[in-house]
């Protein structure tokens, strides 16, 4: 019997708020021996106090999957716009972000 072509197929819904997203600047990554933890964090000048806006909890296997995905994606970017320029952090994050101190 014949499987309809609708049954290979994923509808995946992506709601108004969902959409809008989440803006992060840090990206904390952990794991266990059956799951990789990845909070996304956004932390804001003059702030000492950041909080996760995100998590993200995957397999071993999907993790993987995700790392290859990105790889080609910033190589298909960087092929189309030129390199992205990194530069290497400090071991303390700046709170600052090299601009003034803030003040209240």
């Amino acid at each position: 019997m014949e499987q309809p072509e609708d049954l290979n197929q994923i509808n995946i819904e992506l709601s108004e708020e969902i959409a809008e997203g989440i803006f992060s600047n840090l990206a904390i990554i952990t794991h266990s021996n059956t799951e990789f933890v990845v909070d996304f964090i956004r932390i804001m000048p003059g702030i000492p106090k950041a909080k996760v806006k995100s998590r993200i909890i995957l397999t071993p296997e999907h993790a993987k999957r995700l790392t290859a995905a990105m790889i080609d994606n910033v190589e298909r970017y960087e092929a189309e716009n030129g390199r992205i320029k990194t530069h290497d952090e400090p071991t303390a994050f700046p709170m600052n972000f090299g601009g003034p101190a803030a003040q209240a």
